[in-house]
């Protein structure tokens, strides 16, 4: 690779180091809000059947009335 591209750094790039040199708790809020919505624990083998057992059963095509 020439020297003169080792040290490019892209304009997104900037503009994200920037921000997080402003704003030093940006990493932290993300991480919790992924917290939040997405790290949930594990779901036991109980809950799971429990759960499924109460699922109603979807017709195969959803907007069709049942007449």
């Amino acid at each position: 690779m020439p020297a003169k591209h080792m040290n490019y750094v892209s304009d997104h790039t900037q503009f994200i180091n920037e921000l997080k040199a402003k704003n030093p708790a940006i990493e932290e809020g993300q991480r919790a809000g992924r917290a939040l919505l997405w790290d949930k624990p594990p779901v036991s083998l109980d809950e799971q059947q429990r759960q499924m057992a109460s699922a109603i059963k979807q017709q195969a095509y959803v907007y069709q009335n049942k007449n």
